[in-house]
């Protein structure tokens, strides 16, 4: 979808025209202006970046400072998408206030549209405050990155008959609960197929197949940009990682062999000017 400014009440309104929902990762200002420019609908600035931004191995260092101040960027530059800030670990897991606490600061200061955060029931009391709270709150199910260590690595979930049945109870509670859309991330896609039509709000998968209300990925990821590792999920529509290489490669040359800067980027100047210099 393109044209007016994208809002929560734009996720529910897709649904039901079944019309995709798209969304990509952003952490900066420029990324976020080009990416809002070409007409994406959301701009989750995820805690992804600590691996694809800041270099961690996984999610769980990225604090709660380091979302607001990427936030502010990706504010700046989106003019029409609606931006999501996602709540990393230990911001919503100590208690209710807290949680209340961190996802307002991630409006009031990080100027996010909504937070989104990971789990299920056991996170319910706390998407139920903050909705209380007047901020719009994205569930995310299935692979929660901040379980990583709980799941014993990057796997597939849901594909067990209990895993699958507590998936879809889970989603049904956070529904209840007030979210607006559900990330579903490395579901089998017959599962989130059967959960997308369960529920009267979206779904957005990645990892989770074709019948999701809509899709998200890394853009890092997509463009070709995060060389360390490629999730199965993920299509490269661009390989700018190489083309930055080379880019780099050609400009170290170019400079070594002083072709560049070449006349016309450099400054001219009064020649009767310079002979008085000398």
């Amino acid at each position: 979808m393109t044209g007016k400014k994208f809002t929560t009440s734009s996720f529910i309104e897709g649904k039901k025209k079944n019309e995709k929902i798209s969304m990509l990762t952003a952490y900066d200002y420029s990324t976020a202006k080009l990416l809002d420019e070409a007409g994406v609908d959301s701009l989750l600035v995820g805690d992804s970046l600590g691996m694809v931004v800041l270099g961690y191995e996984n999610t769980l260092q990225v604090t709660v400072d380091d979302i607001i101040h990427h936030c502010k960027a990706v504010a700046r530059g989106a003019k029409r998408a609606l931006i999501i800030a996602d709540m990393p670990f230990l911001s919503y897991h100590v208690s209710v206030e807290e949680s209340v606490r961190n996802a307002g600061r991630m409006i009031q200061e990080g100027n996010a549209h909504a937070v989104k955060l990971e789990g299920g029931e056991e996170v319910v009391d706390k998407v139920r405050a903050i909705v209380r709270a007047q901020i719009p709150v994205i569930g995310h199910l299935g692979l929660t990155p901040q379980s990583v260590n709980l799941f014993g690595g990057f796997k597939v979930q849901g594909k067990s008959e209990e895993q699958a049945k507590k998936m879809i109870q889970d989603a049904l509670l956070l529904q209840e609960a007030g979210v607006f859309a559900i990330v579903l991330e490395c579901v089998p896609e017959a599962l989130a197929k059967l959960i997308t039509e369960k529920l009267s709000i979206p779904t957005i998968g990645i990892g989770a197949g074709k019948y999701c209300d809509g899709q998200v990925l890394v853009t890092q990821d997509m463009l070709g940009m995060f060389s360390d590792f490629k999730p199965r999920f993920v299509k490269q529509y661009a390989q700018l990682g190489e083309n930055m290489k080379i880019a780099c490669k050609q400009y170290i040359e170019e400079m070594r062999t002083m072709e560049f800067p070449d006349k016309e980027h450099t400054f001219a100047m009064d020649e009767e000017v310079l002979s008085k210099l000398y």
